[in-house]
């Protein structure tokens, strides 16, 4: 005999039901897929997409040091695509944000598939932002 107290879960419908009595649909469950990178801003903000869609594209560049012998230290530098569709933080960029220039992103990855005109599938991974923060040389 299962103790009141005790979780379990069990699939009825779609619907999870814990050993509490509460429910809750799965698809509206918690998930989380969150980014933040600090770097330098690799190119002038571009925009694309089309008018229904628009959006604005850059690169950022992060990088990582570690110590390859007694000497010497490798750094290895990582590039991000970044993608901004919120009307105002879209604008924002695209008039403010200058190459070179120290940013902070808070956003999320997003996984597609591009085609070339031979039909060849490639896959892209950029983020998409919900925030960026500017930093100004002093």
């Amino acid at each position: 005999m299962l103790n009141s107290t005790c979780q379990f879960l069990r699939w009825n419908n779609n619907i999870l039901t814990r050993g509490f009595g509460s429910v809750l649909n799965k698809n509206l469950e918690k998930t989380l897929n969150q980014i933040t990178l600090l770097g330098r801003v690799g190119q002038e903000p571009q925009k694309r997409g089309s008018e229904d869609h628009p959006v604005i594209v850059f690169s950022v560049a992060t990088h990582v040091n570690y110590k390859q012998n007694e000497d010497d230290f490798i750094q290895k530098t990582d590039w991000h695509r970044i993608c901004i569709f919120k009307p105002t933080l879209r604008e924002t960029v695209y008039n403010y944000l200058k190459k070179g220039q120290r940013v902070l992103i808070h956003g999320r990855i997003s996984y597609g598939e591009i085609k070339n005109d031979n039909g060849d599938s490639k896959v892209s991974t950029s983020i998409i932002a919900d925030d960026v923060i500017f930093f100004h040389a002093v």
